[in-house]
């Protein structure tokens, strides 16, 4: 086996998934990972609350890359959970010690090298574990730029933390890895999904219309009685959502842009290069809707709540241009394909 090597990454769960592959002989950079599960969403969820407030979700929920990047490769993980913490920390011990790098899904708030103003009560941080010294664990977590290290005692609290998605001492590593990519087949099949997801989605709070919706809720909600103590820490929370929870709603725009750059680089696709771009353009406006929501929540700029409605209803209409550019290439694909048959 290789000597595992240490990969920063924009997003967690894609980055674990990207370097664990890549490390068993699977080349595959984390905007592939991040594209391939078709990871890339938008969810309004008022019925789950974070913090009082509702929650804002801009990709898909947690394990749904190792689980549909896996599936759509051909990789097969195995994964385990335990009840009893100690059967656990022996578990992880006994795969380090056979030469297994392992994945994790931890507590942020219980990994003492975060510093304390990144630690907060999250029970979907994903990270690898590559090997161990004394007491401490050699870790790979793809948001730090170097390895760091990790008390046992430490670990175990992260691992085994109560409360909202808790990982109950999750466990992954792959048992099966394919030594190629059929590009050609998985690329299609893994946009047509995302597609589905976002422009198709049964639900008005889901995809392009979830985004539509969280506009209009900023409206109803400045008509609210208690409106000028409620919208700023509305906005605050929404923009806490955007760009501070994982990758953020611009930053998982700009990651599945880079996923569509390189599947046009594979297939020689100019229409994949252009949804590329139109993204990546998308991603910019999250991001001045982002900087807009902050200034007016911290009350550094007069509110008006129509002008930042108005950038969410662009950001929805960019994103639905890009799903329906994929949507053309797909029919034209297919189109393509009968006619060579």
């Amino acid at each position: 086996m290789n000597e595992f090597r240490h990969r920063q990454a924009a997003h967690c769960e894609s980055g674990v998934v990207s370097s664990m592959l890549s490390h068993h002989g699977l080349p595959l950079s984390e905007p592939m990972a991040f594209g391939l599960a078709s990871a890339m969403s938008f969810a309004y969820l008022p019925f789950i609350k974070i913090g009082g407030m509702p929650l804002i979700a801009y990709r898909m929920p947690p394990r749904w890359i190792i689980r549909r990047a896996s599936k759509r490769l051909g990789v097969r993980f195995v994964s385990k959970t335990f009840r009893n913490h100690k059967r656990g920390m022996d578990a992880l011990d006994r795969q380090l010690d056979a030469g297994q790098i392992v994945g994790l899904q931890t507590s942020v708030f219980w990994l003492p090298y975060f510093p304390d103003e990144m630690r907060f009560h999250f029970n979907a941080h994903n990270l690898i574990v590559y090997g161990r010294e004394g007491d401490e664990y050699l870790i790979s977590d793809p948001v730090f730029e170097e390895p760091v290290r990790c008390p046992a005692a430490d670990l175990q609290r992260a691992r085994f933390a109560k409360g909202a998605l808790a990982a109950r001492g999750l466990m992954y590593y792959p048992v099966k890895v394919p030594q190629r990519i059929d590009y050609e087949r998985v690329i299609p099949a893994a946009i047509r999904t995302n597609e589905k997801i976002m422009a198709r989605a049964p639900f008005p709070v889901l995809g392009v219309r979830g985004i539509r919706f969280l506009a209009d809720n900023l409206i109803r909600t400045s008509k609210r009685s208690d409106a000028r103590k409620r919208l700023p820490l509305y906005l605050a929370h929404i923009v806490r959502m955007q760009e501070e929870i994982g990758t953020g709603g611009a930053g998982f725009r700009f990651l599945y842009a880079s996923f569509l750059q390189e599947s046009a680089e594979q297939l020689d696709s100019r229409a994949l290069a252009e949804a590329a771009e139109a993204l990546t353009a998308a991603g910019d406006r999250w991001r001045e809707f982002a900087l807009a929501a902050a200034r007016v929540s911290r009350k550094r700029s007069e509110m008006n709540i129509d002008e930042l409605a108005d950038l969410l209803r662009d950001c929805a209409t960019r994103e639905a241009e890009v799903w329906q550019l994929l949507a053309q290439w797909q029919a034209s694909d297919r189109l393509r394909d009968g006619a060579q048959a």
